[in-house]
This record gives C-alpha cells, structure tokens and sequence, in this order.
C-alpha cells in the first residue's frame, strides 16, 4: 500500500510540472525534486555501476541482465518496466514483451512476466493499452495499469510493413493523446543503388524506395486492419529513423538519422579511407509533416557544416546542387556511431541543465574499417527554444569492456532508453542483454 500511495504521489508531483511546463527550460519544482530524491533513497547501485562510467554524482544499478536481446523500453507511471526483444532478422530468439517490476524498491526488478513471440523494436505506452511493432506490423494488447501481462491476445493497427532490405526495425511514438502514432520505416538499401553496397554503381532517380520506405508514417490507433497506404506519409528522406522521439515542451517530432556507409568503398576517387570513417554525420533533426531530409541523393558533411549531393547521383564531396532545398540538422553526429534511441527528459531528479535536454544512445559503428569502430555511448544533447542550445557530450560510457575488435568484442551496445516516474534513466543493450537504472545521488 506505501509503494502504491508513493507511486501516485510521485505521478501527481511530475504530470503537474509537465503541465506548468511552457518551455524547455521551465524551472524546477523543490517539491517535486524532494518527492524524486526520496524515490531513489533505496536504489543500491552497483559498485561498478554495472561496467559502465557516469559523470559525477550519478550511479548505476543493474534492473536485470542477460535478457535476450533487449531494445526498446517504456516505464508506467506506477514504475513497471517493459521491454521489447528484437527478432535478430529471424534468428530464434524469444520475441515479444518482458515486464519487470522492483517490489522492494532497490532498483533491481525482482518479478517478471513475458507475453508474445514475435520479434521487435519499438514500444509505447498508453493507459490500458500497450503498443508493440515487430518487424512489419504495430499491435495493441489490452494491458490494465496495474497488471503485468495483457488481458487478451493483440489488435493488429496495421500490418504489412516492409521487412527486408537492410532496415527494418520499427519504433513506435504516440502522440499526447495516444489517438495518433509515428511510425519509422527505415530504407532497403544503403543509397538506393542499382546494386546495393556495390563499387561505382550509380543511384536510381528516382529512387522507388522512397514512396513506401525511408520515411516516417503516421496512422490512426483507433482503426484496426491498416496498411501502409491508410496511415499518412508523415516525412520523407529519411534513411533509417530508429531513434525518434516527441519533445513534451513544444509536441514536435524529432529524430536522429543512421548515415549512409560506403563513400570510400564505392567512391574511392572521391574519398579518402579517413573521410570514409568519420562522414557522414548521424542527423540530428526535427521533423514537420512534409519534411525531407534528403536521402538518397544527399548528405550531411559534418566537418564542412554543409548537405552536399551523393556520389551516386553526381556528387564528388564539394557539389550541392539538388541538396540546397533538403531538410538540414540541428546538429551532426561523429558518423557510423549508429543511433538507436532518443528521449528528451523531463524528470526533477538530475540537476537542472538536463531538463528539456535530449539523451541519445549510440549502438556504436561496424563499418569505419580498416579504422577503429567508435560510439558505444549514450550522450547528452542541452535544448532551449527547440533547438541543441550546445554541443553534445557523453554521459555514460565504457559499454564495450575496452576488447577489440568492435563490435565483436564489445560486452555492451546501448540499444534503448527510458526514463522513470521519478526521473531515474534507463539504457537497454542487446549485446550481453543488460539494462540499467541511472541515479543521481549527488556529489
């Protein structure tokens, strides 16, 4: 009954600061930080914060390990978590949803239940309702609030996504009214070539992907039966959208684009072996109805701060030409890092310059070769007026256990985040199938 009442409290404390929220950089409530303080009192973090390194005055306790492939995440307002596994693109492995729940208030889940089988990555939440995409479908369960496993078997919102090529994975973002939900649908090939990953062969132009793939959808979760064609074709251009996320102080939509791989592969004239490996830039953008951001026929240079056209269509590096009119970042990622997830905090618990600031967890490159792969982090990005008011910097690293080579070698790949009702944030990693409950303690 105390955990209850605490519960409720601590929902109470942070819907009435999300209301008094106007911008990103409303100020704190004291109350609401006492309340978020008193919830983490018990946490016991890890004596080594569960292998990974936190700025000072966080900590880390290990919610559970050795899940089969864990990706996205959500936390209920009563602090249950669930868990989305992925399919591995087919290989046997256990699907479907983990609920995990911490009874003693420790920050370790010591009751779990698990319900479907189909593989997946994104995850949502609603009152009564959570939502699930495996690889070519979104499903609802009717899952009651206070209940661990649904009361029924899924509706199927739509099916029929596409689930081959190189891109699969959904992700899963609800509007505040949860009548609405964004939905990734990421390319089958790396840059629309004649033939995929292939030295010199040029891009199709027009690229067929792009009316049914490399886009975010956006359908009706009150309709049951969809495809594809029933949902909006919300944006465009837009290679692989894994992370995406819905900032609650201005309703906008954003993202963090995979880049493309290959220039110096396929482009050895154009680009060096270094230049291979550090472009193009992970994007960081934000994301209106009608947006489009470019791919196929271009991409971001983060070292020359500039869109420029894709060698398959033409380009060598320096021209613009159709790119000058394409969607540009709000901020460029080292490339290869390979985003995952994005989530803007809105907790009390950590200081105050990360409220409204977005964290972003990076799986980390397979393809900077024969240069070191890198990311394997999750990183902070400050927000003010809707926009990175800085630049990013890491928060929580030392995923990969310092074995090389990566990623074969890595323990940890940071795959999902999640924050909790008391502002506490949670990182998934399908590598070793570990999940971790960030504190701030204080210093």
């Amino acid at each position: 009954m105390h955990r209850e009442k605490e519960a409720r409290i601590l929902t109470l404390a942070l819907a009435t600061a999300a209301l008094a929220a106007c911008a990103d950089t409303a100020p704190t409530s004291p109350r609401a930080r006492d309340i978020a303080s008193a919830a983490v009192a018990n946490v016991r973090c890890d004596a080594d914060n569960g292998g990974i390194t936190l700025p000072p005055g966080f900590c880390a306790v290990v919610v559970a390990d050795r899940l089969d492939m864990p990706r996205h995440m959500i936390v209920r307002p009563n602090g249950d978590l669930f868990v989305a596994h992925n399919s591995n693109h087919g290989a046997p492995v256990l699907g479907g949803v983990t609920a995990l729940r911490d009874t003693d208030g420790d920050g370790k889940a010591d009751v779990s239940a698990h319900f479907g089988d189909l593989g997946g990555n994104g995850i949502a939440w609603a009152p009564g309702r959570l939502f699930f995409a495996p690889d070519d479908r979104v499903l609802v369960y009717p899952l009651p609030d206070d209940a661990l496993t649904p009361l029924g078997a899924p509706q199927t919102i739509v099916s029929g996504l596409p689930n081959t090529g190189n891109h699969i994975s959904k992700t899963l973002v609800l509007t505040p009214s949860a009548r609405l939900v964004y939905v990734n649908i990421g390319s089958a090939t790396n840059s629309c070539q004649v033939v995929d990953r292939t030295l010199h062969s040029p891009g199709i132009d027009p690229c067929p992907e792009l009316g049914f793939r490399a886009g975010v959808w956006r359908f009706s979760t009150e309709r049951f039966g969809q495809q594809e064609r029933d949902g909006q074709h919300f944006a465009t251009g837009l290679r692989n959208m894994v992370p995406l996320a819905l900032n609650p102080f201005n309703s906008r939509l954003y993202g963090v684009q995979h880049g493309r791989d290959r220039l110096n592969e396929d482009w050895p004239e154009f680009f060096t072996t270094q230049e291979g490996a550090d472009l193009p830039a992970e994007e960081l953008v934000r994301i209106p109805e009608g947006y489009d951001n470019g791919w196929p026929y271009c991409y971001f240079d983060q070292l020359r701060n500039r869109k420029v056209l894709a060698p398959e269509y033409g380009g060598d590096g320096e021209i613009i030409g159709r790119c000058a009119d394409k969607g540009q970042p709000l901020l460029g990622f080292p490339g290869h890092w390979a985003p995952n997830a994005m989530m803007f905090y809105t907790g009390e618990q950590f200081p105050a310059r990360y409220r409204g600031g977005a964290f972003v967890a990076f799986h980390g490159g397979f393809d900077r070769a024969p240069l070191p792969n890198e990311g394997y982090n999750v990183v902070f990005v400050p927000f003010a007026g809707g926009a990175p008011s800085g630049g990013y910097e890491i928060f929580a690293d030392g995923f990969t256990g310092g074995g090389s080579p990566l990623p074969a070698a890595a323990l940890y790949r940071p795959t999902g985040l999640a924050q909790g009702p008391d502002g506490s944030l949670y990182v998934s990693d399908d590598k070793g199938g570990r999940i971790w409950r960030i504190v701030y303690v204080g210093q």
